[in-house]
């Protein structure tokens, strides 16, 4: 179990870094994280929906998605309630303080996906969330030690240098933990080095001796896990640097912003100058197009769109010929109304969308969440993504859909073409489709990117860099059969 000092200390990467190891070792591997907390979520072809991050792993271990790789999974809502989906299914929505005081009842359902996965792999490395120093959760904890301990799982603790004090987060952590959960630490690993290594020798030297844990690597500062779907939204307020691009894309962080990595390709592509817009910030005026991606409230979206002002730059924008997309939530939000008349989002109710789309939305309590493959409505270039929503859209504008799927049409655009929807995710890692989107948008803004291969040329890049900074093999001799997993009975 990969656990860390704290959050985004690389905890995912380093998973899916070791879970490629493992894969190109010809080991059986599968990664595994009891509960996540993440509005970025990937559909399995089951109906159900984990965390992208262990998609990710899954990728990397050469697996398609399964709900047992992340039996729990939280999706933020609101600041004080998240969405609980259990094996894949969403169950209620609770506040955090009673999910806190009730989680513990779950680790039986973390137990059947660990001892499920421990009957078909040889290898499972599992992430921890957040840190197991913070010891007023570890009371029913299902995250971190609580279920190390329950497992009888080995632990390899990341610390952060370049967060700073990092001989103070891994020697702290040791000591506020149980001893008994301490003595499930085999060894620890410092991330995110920058700079010549022999000048922490003494650092890990006195991390071990007061510790009494051996180190088992430093991983340098690396550029590979740049070019990797990231699934915390962390990652939104870091810079993104704007080269002159003929193509200009802008898009709001929403509140409850959700999937934001289908923005990734965008991102990468040499044509095109993507920027995020924060809060309180406008949207600048000249933009060629304008994103609105998903979000886990559409409702309250909506209403966070409007206090910043950015409906105005919207309907501005569209009014003088700019091109605007919206992705699920975002389409929902184009329409003229979404109605939630059972409180499946939040408080029932009915909102004004932006009325860009001759459509409205009514949310359904049943969840969309699939696969889904088919072509582009104008083009004919093959697709491929998935759908994880709430809502059924229907109006004027649908009989102009942008794709059509496999089960039928999917989106709407408006009579001058300038505004579309989908609810497609993954949209913009089809090569093809992306290339002839972008010249769409603006002619001589090819596309050199071949996205989906570039992950995989990235996780390998990780794997090689994890292999060369880390004791490997150590890691991988840490693990070890459990009497817990043996016990088990489903």
């Amino acid at each position: 179990m990969i656990q860390g000092t704290g959050s985004d200390v690389g905890k995912s990467v380093i998973v899916a870094g070791l879970c490629r190891v493992a894969h190109r070792r010809g080991m059986r591997v599968a990664p595994f994280k009891p509960q996540n907390m993440s509005n970025n979520a990937a559909a399995c072809a089951s109906g159900g929906e984990i965390g992208r991050a262990q998609a990710l792993q899954a990728r990397a271990a050469g697996l398609a998605p399964e709900t047992d790789f992340n039996p729990v999974l939280l999706k933020p809502q609101s600041d004080r309630t998240s969405q609980v989906v259990v094996h894949g299914q969403a169950l209620t929505a609770l506040e955090a303080f009673d999910y806190m005081a009730h989680r513990g009842r779950l680790m039986g359902a973390v137990m059947q996906s660990f001892a499920r996965l421990a009957a078909t792999y040889e290898l499972i490395i599992v992430e921890g969330a957040g840190s197991p120093a913070e010891i007023n959760l570890r009371a029913g904890d299902i995250a971190n030690m609580g279920f190390a301990r329950r497992a009888g799982v080995p632990v390899c603790l990341v610390g952060d240098i370049d967060k700073g004090g990092v001989i103070a987060s891994l020697v702290g952590t040791q000591a506020v933990l149980d001893p008994d959960d301490a003595a499930l630490i085999g060894g620890f690993a410092i991330n995110k080095f920058r700079g010549n290594r022999r000048l922490f020798d003494a650092g890990i030297a006195e991390i071990e001796a007061r510790t009494g844990w051996p180190c088992l690597g430093v991983i340098p500062w690396l550029q590979a896990p740049a070019k990797l779907p990231a699934e915390d939204a962390v990652a939104l307020s870091r810079p993104t640097a704007q080269a002159a691009a003929p193509l200009r894309i802008a898009a709001p962080m929403l509140s409850r912003i959700a999937n934001f990595d289908d923005a990734d390709p965008l991102r990468r592509e040499p044509a095109i100058a993507f920027q995020w817009v924060a809060p309180g910030s406008p949207i600048p005026r000249d933009q060629h197009v304008i994103i609105l991606f998903g979000s886990k409230s559409t409702r309250d979206e909506l209403a966070f769109l409007r206090a910043q002002g950015w409906h105005h730059d919207i309907l501005a924008h569209a009014r003088t010929g700019g091109r605007v997309l919206g992705v699920c939530g975002g389409y929902q939000m184009l329409g003229r109304t979404v109605a939630d008349p059972a409180g499946v989002d939040g408080t029932p109710g009915s909102q004004d969308g932006l009325g860009l789309l001759d459509v409205t939305t009514v949310m359904a309590p049943h969840k969309r969440v699939r696969p889904a493959q088919g072509h582009c409505a104008r083009t004919g270039a093959p697709v491929h993504g998935y759908e994880i929503h709430n809502g059924d859209t229907d109006g004027a504008d649908c009989a102009r859909p942008l794709l059509h799927l496999a089960d039928g049409p999917d989106g709407a655009h408006s009579a001058d073409g300038r505004i579309a929807g989908t609810y497609l995710h993954g949209l913009f890692a089809n090569d093809l489709y992306r290339a002839q989107w972008c010249t769409h948008m603006r002619a001589g803004t090819a596309s050199t990117l071949a996205y989906d291969a570039s992950i995989d040329d990235a996780l390998d890049s990780l794997a090689d860099a994890l292999e060369a900074a880390l004791d490997t093999d150590g890691i991988f001799a840490l693990a070890r059969t459990t009497a817990a997993i043996a016990a088990f009975s489903l």
